[in-house]
């Protein structure tokens, strides 16, 4: 008999300070796959009210196929399904998505199914009876590891000590203010809208500038130089370039 349900008084997902999103700024997404409705209602429910975009599949054909059409960021996966099992499923997800992270849900617990999973791919498991609340902080654990989103307090973005604020136009380092012209504040939030992510000097004009400069693509090595001089001089450096592909935008070490 399969142990189904959440743990008593676990309504909702607790709603951090800190907002995760896609690193282009929109929501994150999240593919539930379970066959109990009622369950897959309450899980989906946990995770809008994060403000992520959130779909559900009943069976495992049906999970691969909206896994392709809606390109997850997170896939919550229950290993027992009508048609697939969630091994089969990971596995053909993966082989399309090879970073997509997993979260399983299983009603096993014995230390032989955990084992099969996580050697199988998956990034992490829960044992029904669960808490919304795990879920959703297992979810927001495997996404940060994954590199797949931007950390977001509101209109703020976030990567290591940097920060920059959407609405007021704050920029701070490690505490400190940074005082940036419009322009090098448009090219520093596309940075950190792409944190760990290699933009060439063509998607930083396209979106930076909205157009093709043509031969005047060295504006972006000046304004790129322009923002080391404020974020990264006397500091662990955070913008680098990779010489013929672009520039990276991460954490200092």
């Amino acid at each position: 008999m399969r142990q189904t349900g959440i743990e008593p008084g676990r309504a909702h997902g607790g709603a951090g300070p800190v907002r995760l999103s896609r690193p282009d700024g929109s929501d994150v997404r999240v593919l539930v796959v379970d066959d109990e409705q009622t369950l897959s209602e309450l899980l989906a429910m946990a995770l809008r009210y994060e403000g992520w975009d959130v779909r559900s599949a009943t069976d495992g054909a049906g999970a691969v196929r909206l896994a392709r059409e809606f390109r997850p960021d997170a896939v919550v996966l229950d290993i027992m399904l009508p048609d697939l099992d969630g091994l089969e499923v990971l596995r053909r997800m993966r082989s399309e998505a090879p970073e997509l992270p997993v979260l399983f849900l299983t009603a096993r617990d014995a230390v032989e199914d955990r084992v099969a999973g996580l050697t199988a791919g998956g990034d992490d498991y829960v044992t029904k009876p669960f808490s919304l609340e795990e879920v959703v902080a297992r979810l927001r654990g495997l996404m940060r590891r994954a590199h797949r989103v931007a950390a977001r307090e509101g209109s703020l973005l976030v990567v290591g000590d940097l920060s920059l604020d959407e609405d007021s136009h704050e920029v701070r380092r490690d505490g400190q203010d940074i005082q940036l012209t419009a322009t090098e504040f448009e090219l520093l939030r596309f940075l950190m809208r792409n944190p760990r992510r290699v933009l060439s000097k063509a998607q930083i004009l396209d979106r930076v500038w909205s157009y093709d400069f043509g031969g005047q693509a060295n504006i972006v090595e000046l304004y790129i130089s322009y923002l080391r001089k404020k974020i990264d001089v006397g500091r662990d450096p955070m913008i680098h370039t990779l010489r013929g592909a672009g520039y990276v935008l991460k954490p200092a070490l």
